[in-house]
């Protein structure tokens, strides 16, 4: 095998579709699956499921693509640790959830771009589950996200406790005032899909508290479930780093009380690969800058959490 072979192998599997990859790589089908049949005799299993849908990748498949994910990434380093002696570099992906990244995805931007040149970052936005599934497929190098426990083949280093706010308007609630749960029993509310974690842990504080919600629509988009909750009609509830540094929006944003809800955050890294000098750089970067910002109180509505420190 070569690395044509693996980089073909592994746009076909992103694709899900020998068309698709076909198209974006700018070779011909036919060509493409006579690569797949090679790559097939040679180890001498069926790498991919072929059906009406497209393509999937079977266990040999699937083990092939993290082990090749990985191979291109080590020679897309090559170039850049050459030029960029003595200096961590290399490209780094990590995942950070939508309402995470409007508060810290500039500032870790410029931060890497000024102190660690030669590292290229790659940033990837989307709801937690989406991203915890980018990062066990081996797309991601480390993500922030939801969890505090470790779980088999990643470490998790805790960042932060984030509270929840109730976000738009609700009727005999003035701008700005603080919302208990009972506050909420007949108002109607977007909320990410069932089985998004923000989702179970509303759900749960809710029947704690003989509570109904009254959700009348499931939505995994942060920025489309504001944009429903401005019109006023109903409300949602999310963190409040979600907000921002945009003031706009303060009179529709509810401290939640009665009981509060919060939930952990941290910094998830696999540790079945080895990693990168750049990907130990970046991972330091985060927990330093996480803790800077919320000292200074550009992060607001979160608390620092007592055992997060260093990597």
């Amino acid at each position: 095998m070569d690395i044509r072979q693996l980089k073909y192998f592994v746009v076909i599997v992103d694709c899900g579709s020998l068309s698709k990859a076909a198209e974006q790589l700018c070779v011909a089908q036919p060509s493409l699956s006579q690569q797949v049949a090679g790559l097939e005799a040679e180890l001498k299993v069926t790498l991919l499921l072929r059906s009406h849908q497209g393509v999937q990748p079977t266990e040999a498949g699937r083990a092939l693509y993290l082990r090749a994910r990985d191979v291109l990434r080590q020679m897309a380093q090559i170039p850049l640790a050459v030029h960029v002696n003595g200096t961590e570099s290399g490209q780094v992906a990590i995942g950070l959830p939508t309402s995470v990244a409007v508060v810290f995805a500039l500032p870790m931007f410029e931060y890497v771009r000024r102190h660690y040149p030669g590292i290229r970052l790659q940033i990837v936005e989307g709801m937690s589950g989406y991203l915890a599934e980018l990062m066990a497929n081996g797309r991601l190098d480390m993500a922030i996200l939801f969890r505090e426990s470790e779980t088999r083949g990643v470490s998790v280093h805790p960042l932060f406790e984030e509270n929840l706010f109730v976000f738009g308007q609700i009727d005999g609630v003035g701008p700005a005032q603080d919302v208990t749960l009972r506050q909420l029993a007949n108002v109607p509310m977007v909320l990410p899909s069932a089985a998004n974690g923000l989702r179970v842990l509303i759900e749960r504080a809710f029947a704690r508290a003989g509570v109904d919600p009254d959700i009348v629509a499931d939505v995994d988009s942060l920025p489309t479930m504001l944009a429903i909750a401005r019109q006023g009609e109903v409300v949602t509830i999310v963190s409040s780093d979600a907000f921002g540094r945009d003031t706009a929006d303060q009179h529709l944003i509810h401290r939640l009380v009665n009981p509060e809800i919060s939930r952990p955050v941290g910094l998830c890294v696999p540790n079945a690969l080895p990693t990168s000098a750049a990907s130990l750089a970046i991972q330091k970067v985060v927990t330093q800058l996480v803790a800077e910002l919320i000292e200074s109180g550009i992060w607001s509505g979160v608390l620092p959490r007592n055992d997060a420190g260093t990597v």
